[in-house]
């Protein structure tokens, strides 16, 4: 899938929402603990109900890796379903990782091979040669951390360098050309929305991931604002704020609306800026 397939499902859903499958065995609602795959069956009633309303999904891995094997399976079954019923959903693995030669070769293996996963957010901070194997899969996106929303970004991200440039602008200005526009993504927070200038400065061109709007308390129209590009450029994450919208056994009806919302939101905004 490259950049334009990716613009074509924003067109046609009128939506840039990526739906964040966080999926914590202690907050999903408690009936479905009898269940043999509760985790799964979250998942994809969640899935089914808000797939209509978003371009992307993104498990993140640690809430399955937490279960043990068993977690695992069942991210392997959402994987699965979603390749299945919905292959046109921009599947993201959010796993973080990042080292060195044979270890990052066997990273990009389990993510695009063992289980195949559109892309893959990686950390960029050991340089170039972490990310070479995972560009070696074709028709894979690697998405590479440039400005985080969590409180504690500017503890290095925001760090001013001789040139005058801050780290986050760095890791973008030199990793930019380890792969192109249609198989690489930086994530810049949504907390940081008006830094979005600065990076579109840079890489004009590429997609961004966003997270921090809903829980976090982002604004999508300020991430619109700072943010889009001529086939929006943008695939902006809500994870709680959507998949426990609601704790009973109207969840994932809750979840639904709760994604519907935000896709009109982002409908406005696409028509806004002439985009649809």
């Amino acid at each position: 899938m490259n950049s334009r397939q990716i613009f074509e499902q924003i067109r046609q859903k009128q939506s840039f929402l990526c739906i964040g499958l966080d999926s914590d065995i202690n907050k999903i609602p408690q009936h479905l603990l009898n269940h043999k795959n509760s985790l799964f069956e979250f998942n994809r009633q969640i899935i089914d109900a808000a797939a209509k309303y978003c371009v992307s999904c993104k498990p993140n891995i640690a809430f399955y890796e937490a279960c043990g094997e068993d977690g695992l399976r069942q991210l392997a079954m959402t994987v699965e379903y979603l390749k299945i019923n919905y292959p046109e959903i921009f599947l993201i693995a959010d796993a973080k990782r990042g080292d060195t030669g044979n270890t990052s070769q066997m990273y990009a293996r389990a993510f695009f091979e063992t289980m195949p996963f559109d892309a893959l957010t990686l950390s960029p901070y050991m340089g170039e040669d972490t990310a070479k194997p995972f560009f070696s899969f074709a028709d894979k996106w690697i998405v590479l951390l440039a400005l985080t929303s969590n409180e504690s970004a500017k503890d290095f991200q925001l760090i001013k360098t001789e040139n005058g440039r801050m780290i986050y602008e760095e890791v973008i200005e030199r990793s930019k050309n380890w792969g192109n526009a249609d198989n690489t993504m930086y994530v810049v927070g949504a907390t940081k929305a008006e830094m979005l200038a600065s990076v579109r400065k840079i890489i004009p061109q590429h997609f961004l991931l966003i997270p921090g709007v809903g829980a976090q308390g982002g604004s999508l129209a300020d991430v619109a604002e700072y943010g889009m590009n001529d086939i929006c450029g943008l695939l902006v994450n809500s994870s709680r704020a959507i998949i426990f919208a609601g704790n009973d056994k109207n969840f994932a009806t809750a979840a639904a609306a709760a994604a519907k919302a935000l896709q009109r939101e982002m409908a406005k905004l696409l028509a806004e800026k002439r985009i649809i």
